[in-house]
């Protein structure tokens, strides 16, 4: 499967951050590979993740969705696991497994009994650099992933328009194209294509090891050096070098009908910092913001204002995701309440906003927020795999354990002040993406949409 970083109809705000469940260990191999040890002994179960430090945004032009394709080819097998036999035996041992892909990493894991690490640990390592692909095995692979956007992209109107409004976004940075690829690209995917990206990135020394759960570092040490450590790095992989975006200047409007879309909403994104190592406090205070405008269904900005004083809007949101290699983006979603029309919907957020980046939000709101910060962070450590990722996300998208750990000392220090100013440098139209999806039936909205 492949992970969508941008969901316009889904708040994503959340504010936990893998404060350790027990000790946080890292130590790198010989070979490259970086190793973190997350302890937690409430329960004798594992989750062993590996990342690699390569996803959609570093594919090259002309084979969009390589990076999704091989990661479904790298359960295809190997010399000692014949195909399709990676998940079976992992299940047969009473554990799960799965991976994804995003624009900045892809990523494998297995939950399974402590006891099992050994084995999934040795079955991982063994695909990480002895992947066998037949010609049967690639080609109907291709067919599923071509199937795959047809589920969920081609039938979705709401996808679809995601993904014109995502390429709208980025003019220039890979991030604008989609994660699961170009029909035309994909079609024409090979096995070359495939072997060609395996062997650039699935290396040791591009690859980040997380073993959290009932294990110690000398376990896991052991267990790395004996199946990472023989594998040979790749010579020549060093620090990513994307395209990138040049400053926008104006706003970039698109609208998109579509017979089968039931309610119309409006999108609308800012292109955003993301979090930077050593430097976290403007994505600390954009992550509050979105916090306070779209955070809540019940006590939010937009939700109090759109929702229920003037009834405009049926549902709002906002969003920001910090963890990006990249400039990321701030986004919005208001879905017009029945006979509101769209402009009139955009100019009631407008207002919004404009007073939140004049005036801030309020030190009650403020301090209800700082609250379920402090909460959401106890909460985080109730899940090993919720720890597991979220250090794997930050790790491959160039922050450090230190920043993930300093993370909620760093959120609960933001000021209102920051939080005003980063919306007054962030929610600048002219740095904007504003889209309309409506359906078919919908009546000429373009001088509306020119407003």
């Amino acid at each position: 499967m492949f992970l969508r970083i941008l969901r316009p109809l889904v708040l994503a705000a959340v504010f936990a951050s893998p404060a350790a469940a027990g000790e946080v260990t890292s130590f790198d191999l010989d070979n490259g590979l970086q190793v973190v040890v997350i302890e937690d002994h409430r329960a004798p179960v594992v989750v062993q993740m590996v990342w690699y430090r390569a996803g959609a945004a570093d594919e090259k032009p002309g084979v969009s969705g390589v990076a999704h394709f091989l990661e479904h080819l790298m359960f295809k097998g190997t010399d000692t696991v014949p195909s399709g036999e990676f998940s079976k035996i992992v299940a047969a041992n009473g554990g799960s497994d799965n991976a994804f892909t995003s624009w900045d990493f892809t990523a494998y894991f297995q939950r399974i009994a402590s006891d099992r690490l050994e084995l999934v640990m040795k079955m991982e390592a063994d695909r990480m650099r002895h992947l066998k692909l037949s010609e049967d095995d690639w080609q109907t692979e291709r067919e599923v992933v071509i199937e795959e956007r047809n589920q969920r992209t081609d039938s979705d109107p709401g996808a679809i328009f995601g993904e014109q409004k995502q390429a709208a976004q980025y003019l220039n940075h890979p991030y604008g194209t989609p994660i699961i690829g170009w029909r035309q690209e994909m079609e024409k995917l090979t096995r070359q294509d495939a072997l060609d990206w395996y062997k650039t990135y699935y290396a040791p020394n591009d690859a980040v090891l997380i073993v959290a759960g009932d294990v110690t570092p000398d376990e896991v040490k052991a267990l790395a050096e004996k199946y990472y450590g023989p594998l040979a790095p790749t010579p020549g992989i060093g620090p990513r070098a994307r395209p990138q975006e040049p400053v926008q200047r104006a706003e970039r409007r698109l609208s998109y009908r579509d017979p089968r879309v039931a309610q119309p909403y409006l999108s609308r994104s800012y292109l955003a910092p993301e979090r930077d190592p050593g430097d976290q406090k403007t994505a600390a205070a954009l992550t509050i913001l979105a916090a306070a405008l779209g955070g809540s269904p019940q006590t939010s900005i937009l939700a109090k204002r759109l929702q229920f004083d003037s009834k405009i809007a049926l549902y709002t949101a906002a969003d920001y995701d910090g963890l990006s290699y990249d400039d990321t983006t701030f986004s919005l979603v208001v879905v017009p309440a029945p006979g509101v029309g769209m402009a009139e919907a955009e100019k009631a957020m407008d207002g919004v906003l404009d007073d939140v980046a004049k005036n801030g939000i309020d030190a009650e709101q403020f301090a209800r927020i700082k609250t379920q910060i402090r909460a959401d962070n106890i909460y985080a450590e109730d899940s090993v795999m919720g720890l597991a990722k979220r250090y794997g996300e930050a790790l491959t998208t160039g922050l450090t354990i230190k920043d993930v750990q300093d993370w909620p000392a760093v959120l609960d220090a933001v000021t209102v002040d920051e939080v005003r100013q980063a919306a007054r440098d962030v929610l600048d139209k002219r740095h904007a993406v504003t889209g309309w999806m409506m359906p078919e039936s919908a009546g000429d909205d373009t001088t509306e949409l020119m407003q």
